[in-house]
């Protein structure tokens, strides 16, 4: 779709997989800690939209990450749901953090509309049997998939 990505994660088979499809560059979180300036150097001084998923724990990475200007959207919390942020330096970079829930009805079917319009094909790890959802939550708790976790009902 033309942007750049970026991408982060912790398992190096997963960056592998991330490569193969696409992104244009990969960090090993674990490997390079501040990741969030290597991103910004990826990035030729920033980039313009962080995808936040891992919440207090990671969000100072990923202002550092962004751009003045830029735009952080908080859909997650694995590190937790409270702690510090990096409020100064938010200011100083002039940054829109916006946190984001699953959204309306409305918004589902448009999203639908648009990956079927735009003929997108997400990433599919595993489908589960609906008798199956204790082992699906126990599987997405383990940190093992890479992609959508389906539930068949």
């Amino acid at each position: 779709m033309g942007a750049k990505v970026i991408a982060t994660s912790s398992s190096e088979e997963k960056l592998e997989r991330l490569r193969q499809l696409g992104a244009d560059h990969v960090i090993n979180y674990r490997s390079i800690l501040e990741w969030g300036r290597a991103a910004r150097e990826f990035s030729g001084g920033g980039v313009d939209h962080v995808v936040e998923v891992g919440g207090p724990g990671t969000l100072a990475q990923s202002v550092m990450a962004t751009r003045t200007g830029g735009h952080i959207a908080l859909i997650g919390v694995l590190t937790g749901t409270e702690g510090a942020v990096p409020t100064a330096t938010l200011m100083r970079k002039q940054i829109r953090l916006q946190g984001l829930t699953v959204g309306t009805r409305r918004q589902q079917i448009e999203m639908v509309r648009a990956i079927a319009a735009n003929d997108l094909r997400p990433v599919i790890d595993r489908h589960f049997p609906l008798d199956g959802l204790a082992d699906a939550f126990r599987y997405h708790e383990s940190g093992a998939h890479f992609g959508k976790i389906v539930i068949e009902i």
